[in-house]
């Protein structure tokens, strides 16, 4: 079993120096990869870009990331992943990676993601230009995630993660508004990780939902925005075989970690 470490949501500033390191002290007991499921400055900054590369760099596992909507506020996303990467923090944009851990191949393919709406109440790409720019975006990130997805399936990924920041079924937005939920999440990337497939699919974004959810496909769904997981990182012990979707239980505790089982 492969443990993943997920957390979204961590909004760092100008005030987050010295204040973020401390709550992975024990991730490499812990947990064999970290997760940032997207918006890890608070207005997408360069400064706050390299205050969260120097809290995350060399933390004793793989980092894999994806930015989220905050980290592209000031159109310095660019400049923020160059940072990261340099920290040694891998960024993913539709694109796949696949990690030797302990002889099983972990894959994970990423993307930010973006809204739309759900089954019933979603947009479509129908009317003026700004609609249509609108639902486009979504549907030209979900078919990246899609590709590499599938791309990981070809590299022989034991495990294949899903990583987006916006949310793939409105399950894990209860709690959220539910006149916000076209702005949190798109049911295109569900569509996507069912027809790839994936042993998980983990977001965050959405501060006020739920954790646990599941695609139309049976893929596992967790929301692990900080504020819902209540821990610096929840850790999830994701399948031993090739091809199976299984659902992620969690670990052992600690002050940053959760021991709440998930099923």
């Amino acid at each position: 079993m492969t443990r993943i470490a997920a957390v979204g949501d961590l909004h760092a500033g100008p005030d987050s120096v010295g204040t973020i390191r401390s709550r992975f002290d024990d991730l490499s007991d812990r947990a064999d990869v970290l997760l940032l499921a997207g918006d890890l400055t608070r207005r997408g900054t360069e400064e706050e870009g390299r205050i969260v590369a120097e809290e995350l760099g060399d933390l004793g596992v793989p980092v894999i990331a994806v930015l989220g909507n905050h980290d592209h506020h000031s159109g310095q996303e660019a400049r923020i992943r160059e940072q990261l990467e340099r920290a040694g923090v891998r960024v993913l944009e539709r694109e796949g990676v696949v990690l030797d851990i302990d002889g099983t191949r972990l894959g994970v393919a990423g993307t930010k993601g973006f809204g739309g709406g759900f089954a019933g109440a979603s947009a479509s790409a129908f009317g003026e230009d700004e609609m249509k720019a609108f639902v486009g975006h979504t549907e030209t990130l979900a078919a990246g995630l899609e590709e590499a997805l599938a791309g990981l399936q070809a590299d022989r990924a034991d495990v294949r993660v899903a990583l987006t920041h916006y949310a793939p079924v409105d399950a894990t937005l209860a709690g959220e508004r539910l006149e916000i939920f076209p702005f949190l999440g798109s049911y295109l990337l569900a569509e996507a990780i069912d027809r790839a497939g994936a042993d998980v699919a983990i977001h965050g974004h959405a501060h006020r939902g739920t954790e646990k959810g599941v695609t139309a496909g049976g893929v596992t769904v967790r929301n692990v925005a900080e504020t819902v997981i209540g821990h610096a990182y929840k850790v999830y012990r994701v399948g031993d075989s090739v091809g199976a979707r299984r659902r992620p239980s969690g670990g052992g505790s600690s002050r940053s970690y959760s021991s709440r089982t998930t099923s």
